[in-house]
């Protein structure tokens, strides 16, 4: 079990963000960005939170739910705060 993919993603207040089958869109002061999840990863959106889960315990299908939360986290981070070098 993926301890990162477990957990569901909130939307930051002043982004609106949306799911249309297996893409992933945000809107936000800093711009749009959209996602495109791969198959083997179920996207849902309830209650302002998006939750992703793998379709099937296949190895490859489990390898891409933390990843593919990862990147909706930093989606709705670019549009909320943008690109930050330190």
């Amino acid at each position: 079990m993926s301890r990162i993919g477990k957990k569901p993603v909130k939307v930051p207040q002043g982004v609106s963000a949306s799911v249309d089958g297996q893409t992933v869109s945000a809107k936000g002061p800093k711009g749009e960005l959209k996602f495109v999840v791969n198959d083997e990863v179920l996207v849902k959106m309830a209650d302002g939170e998006i939750a992703v889960e793998p379709r099937d315990q296949t190895k490859t299908a489990r390898s891409k739910w933390g990843m593919s939360r990862t990147q909706i986290v930093n989606i709705l981070e670019g549009v909320k705060n943008g690109f930050e070098k330190k």
